[in-house]
């Protein structure tokens, strides 16, 4: 079953940059990753490591969830990362381009070498044409990966694609991936919106993401945290529906019952009750 944790609003906070890791202790994103990757130079690497280390393991980012994205699996800094990860036991390590069931098996070895907790997860970062297609191998190959990642940025590149509004030269990936999260009782988490002045854009972007089933997204500054918390936890109006159809179901005691107009079943009961426990979770 896949885990009743809020995580959506997920913010990158460039590891090199103190002034920005401490500003994420105040930022209400129900989760950070802390980027050794894209947001830090080549003669930057092992300072932000240790910069990242460290604060990951301060214990001063309060309920947030705090993960650090190391460096990729070819990459000449990806074995000292997941070494320093390990000691440091955030609440997950962030790997990009994970492309088959064996990425993780040796991911999952590495952090175990390493003296990692079973309390670090891994988070797989899914981004080409390959993992795509083998989503589902990546998101059942174990049980200490409990989230997937969308790397739309890169995956449009390798596919050659527009980025357009509404994103349907990227639908079927997402699609694939989607499923393999269901399917394997994993989170997955949207991919980032590049243009952090259009507000309008980025909104419509998070309610797709939100009608697809995505249990958050990623994001790249502080100022789309707030839009997205608000469109992914559920409304007033999601709560109140909620309510009454778990109300008409149990009081009905069996079968099939109506409210609003609509047939409820089990299944419907079943969301309803998600719902609640999101919103309880977020103290709605």
């Amino acid at each position: 079953m896949t885990e009743l944790k809020p995580r959506r609003s997920v913010l990158y906070m460039p590891g090199a940059n103190e002034r920005a890791l401490e500003k994420a202790k105040t930022l209400p994103a129900d989760a950070l990753i802390l980027d050794l990757e894209d947001a830090v130079a080549p003669d930057a690497k092992e300072a932000a490591r240790d910069r990242v280390c460290a604060a990951a393991s301060s214990g001063d980012y309060g309920s947030r969830e705090v993960a650090i994205r190391v460096n990729g699996l070819d990459t000449e800094w990806h074995d000292a990362d997941l070494r320093a990860a390990a000691q440091a036991a955030p609440a997950a390590v962030v790997v990009p381009k994970v492309n088959s069931a064996r990425d993780v098996h040796n991911i999952e070895r590495a952090l175990e070498l390493g003296g990692a907790p079973e309390s670090t997860k891994i988070w797989a970062m899914v981004e080409t044409p390959v993992a795509m297609l083998h989503a589902e191998e990546i998101a059942a190959a174990s049980d200490r990966l409990t989230v997937l990642v969308m790397g739309t940025n890169d995956l449009a590149k390798e596919l050659h694609a527009e980025f357009v509004p509404g994103r349907a030269p990227l639908l079927g990936g997402l699609s694939l991936c989607l499923l393999a999260a269901r399917a394997t009782g994993k989170v997955i988490l949207d991919g980032v919106y590049n243009d952090v002045k259009d507000v309008e854009g980025f909104e419509a972007e998070c309610r797709q993401g939100r009608q697809f089933g995505f249990d958050g997204k990623t994001l790249i500054h502080p100022s789309q945290i707030d839009p997205c918390n608000r469109i992914f936890a559920p409304s007033a109006e999601e709560i109140e529906h909620a309510r009454k159809v778990i109300t008409a179901f149990e009081q009905a005691g069996q079968g099939v019952v109506t409210v609003d107009g609509r047939m409820i079943e089990n299944l419907h009961v079943e969301e309803a009750r998600r719902v609640l426990a999101l919103a309880e979770t977020l103290g709605g």
